[in-house]
């Protein structure tokens, strides 16, 4: 089958399973036939993305997420705000979205959680199917577990998956652990999606602590942590534009740019991870057993949402702020969960190959009846 690919291209988590995913549809005889990945101002796509898609990617404006200046978490009147301003920019979008699928006419588009999949579906309606796929859709389960008081907040983050995919023919929800699916409500449960590089590498117990942050603001509280405890050594990866490939703040302080090999080589070295809840983060770590403090970003009820569920499935602690002596407290207690995990990922490549293969059916089954006609 020829596939397009609908990427959100805000943060790491929904490029590298594009790339994860890509990897083993090649591998099933499927092709890959382009990649479409929203960008916005300030953030720019990962050159690894280009680099390991291994098929042609087409840029489109979309939405994205603004943040306090010092570190303060989203900026939610300001998101919002800035959305509305915008909105003949992103329709714009919409439509450049339209003219790519019809000049590649795919057999199937698979959405990673991308904002614009469900409104295409309602607006274009091109009758190629597309299934969704992101760690979200696990939130639309009947036997998640939310954070307590938090109805409003389920409502508008629910509400939110649903828009990403309105009529589309499945929901893929990737979790840390296994988990019954829902198929009334469209929904099937699947491992997480990584890329081949995270398990070819080789564990090894390192001394430094490994720091994972989705926006620079957020390095604020890890220097202020580090000024009071200057013997631990720290190893930052950020997406600052303004700085330089690697900025050494002393002695045992450095921030990196996001790198894909470098962050990965780094991950199976260190002694733990501190990261934002990023659900794809979490999961490397727990595949290569190294402990995790997930700090959800303040504000952003889908990280707090992903931590939670890292408590349970055992990847390590959640804290409120980069207060790395959290961590600390928590190593003597972490059981390590990788054996467990690495079972339950292994038995994804079936899993997508499997659905990927009923629609390869119901898609040879519409054209045969066309041809009929």
């Amino acid at each position: 089958m020829r596939i397009l690919f609908l990427v959100q291209g805000e943060g790491r988590g929904h490029l590298t399973q594009a790339i994860s995913l890509g990897q083993i549809l090649r591998s099933a005889g499927h092709k890959v036939v382009g990649a479409m990945v929203g960008t916005s101002p300030g953030r720019n796509i990962p050159s690894f993305f280009q680099e390991q898609i291994f098929a042609p990617v087409h840029h489109f404006e979309a939405p994205n997420i603004i943040y306090k200046v010092q570190g303060g978490g989203m900026n939610v009147g300001r998101t919002i705000a800035t959305h509305l301003a915008h909105l003949p920019k992103y329709l714009k979008s919409l439509h450049r979205i339209h003219e790519t699928v019809k000049q590649i006419n795919p057999d199937l588009i698979v959405s990673f959680y991308d904002t614009y999949g469900g409104l295409y579906n309602m607006i274009y309606r091109s009758g190629i199917p597309m299934i969704c796929i992101a760690h979200q859709y696990l939130l639309l389960h009947p036997k998640f577990i939310f954070p307590e008081k938090s109805r409003v907040n389920q409502f508008l983050i629910n509400l939110n998956s649903k828009s990403t995919s309105w009529l589309s023919a499945n929901r893929l929800a990737l979790s840390f652990r296994e988990m019954p699916s829902a198929p009334k409500l469209k929904i099937t449960v699947v491992p997480p999606l990584l890329r081949k590089e995270v398990t070819r590498l080789t564990p090894q117990q390192g001394s430094f602590i490994l720091v994972y942050m989705t926006h620079h603001s957020l390095s604020t509280q890890v220097i202020e942590w580090h000024q009071k405890h200057k013997d631990v050594q720290l190893h930052c990866f950020w997406d600052n534009a303004g700085a330089s490939e690697e900025v050494v703040f002393d002695s045992t302080l450095t921030f990196h740019q996001i790198n894909s090999e470098k962050y990965l080589r780094m991950l199976a070295t260190c002694r733990a991870l501190v990261t934002t809840a990023g659900f794809e983060s979490v999961c490397e770590a727990m595949y290569l057993g190294k402990p995790v403090m997930m700090v959800p970003v303040p504000n952003h009820f889908e990280q707090e949402c992903n931590a939670i569920d890292g408590v349970i499935s055992g990847a390590g602690v959640m804290s409120k702020s980069f207060d790395l002596s959290v961590i600390f407290d928590y190593l003597p207690k972490h059981i390590d969960q990788s054996e467990k995990f690495r079972n339950w990922y292994h038995r994804g490549h079936q899993l997508f190959v499997r659905e990927i293969a009923e629609f390869e059916k119901s898609i040879d089954i519409r054209r045969k009846m066309q041809s009929e006609i």
